[in-house]
């Protein structure tokens, strides 16, 4: 089997876990808020990640060192997937997954203000061709204008801090230690945010399946899109991961009735070329 198919194939679970990861999240919505959800989900976390490193005898590799970073990086994190899970409730799937497609952009763009990296002209042109892209699916002005829009445009900036503060960790700091301050500082993040008002609501027998997967299909994804860029390379892999749109889109179709929004896709279109002419630059440089 040549890379291509097996990286395929591994994109083929993390396509299927997103997807179903926004379900869920919607399913959810109808009885939890979202800090609640994030709660819930970052306390199965932690039974997942401690577990799953009890097993493979890493949890001795969780320790304080960058602290300062790990906070940081899950203040921004949070604040994404709040953003995120917000977003599905009020707007179109399709368009929720089409601005998270943003992310590596503002990556291009918060890099050298984060990590010293270098901003050149042809960089600088790509972002602006995705953010081209960004200006179709929202028409400022226009009816589709309005905050769930904006809670997902914010969502990746914050998952574009949360990649650049992942990238400063994984320069010493375990994988262990990363997942394992990611399910903690976020549950009391959750916790703090969720109670604020004195009340935290239990979840029905109904909705802790819905619950448990959304502990779990975050991981799968990740776990999956990892094993595909081992594989084979991300100009390779980007394109696989743009299938996540029409999926998403049919599933809003025929499950909510959601229409299929022509400039959603146009501007996905270009958001697509934006990162995948970046990739490319990066791999010949």
């Amino acid at each position: 089997m040549s890379t291509t198919a097996r990286a395929a194939i591994w994109m083929i679970g993390a396509i299927l876990s997103f997807s179903s990861l926004a379900v869920a999240g919607r399913t959810v919505s109808a009885e939890l808020d979202t800090f609640e959800l994030l709660f819930y989900r970052s306390v199965i976390g932690i039974v997942i990640v401690t577990g799953v490193a009890a097993m493979a005898g890493t949890l001795p590799q969780v320790n304080r060192h960058r602290i300062g970073t790990h906070l940081l990086r899950n203040i921004a994190h949070f604040a994404g997937q709040s953003l995120w899970y917000f977003a599905l409730t009020v707007i179109p799937l399709a368009q929720v997954f089409a601005l998270e497609f943003t992310s590596p952009l503002w990556v291009v763009l918060l890099s050298p203000l984060l990590l010293g990296e270098r901003l050149t002209p042809f960089r600088l042109m790509v972002t602006a061709l995705g953010f081209v892209g960004i200006l179709i699916i929202t028409r400022p002005g226009a009816e589709t204008l309005n905050w769930g829009v904006a809670a997902a445009a914010l969502a990746a900036v914050c998952f574009a801090t949360t990649s650049i503060f992942t990238k400063r960790l994984t320069r010493d700091v375990s994988l262990t230690g990363i997942l394992f301050w990611l399910v903690v500082m976020q549950s009391m993040m959750g916790l703090a945010v969720a109670g604020y008002d004195g009340e935290i609501h239990m979840p029905s027998a109904a909705i802790w399946p819905w619950l448990l997967w959304i502990g779990l299909a975050g991981l799968i994804a990740h776990f999956c899109l990892t094993k595909a860029l081992s594989i084979a390379p991300a100009s390779t892999v980007v394109p696989l991961d743009f299938a996540r749109l029409p999926l998403i889109a049919v599933v809003g179709a025929v499950f909510y009735g959601e229409a299929l929004d022509i400039y959603v896709f146009a501007g996905a279109a270009l958001i697509f070329a934006a990162n995948y002419l970046n990739i490319r630059y990066s791999q010949s440089g």
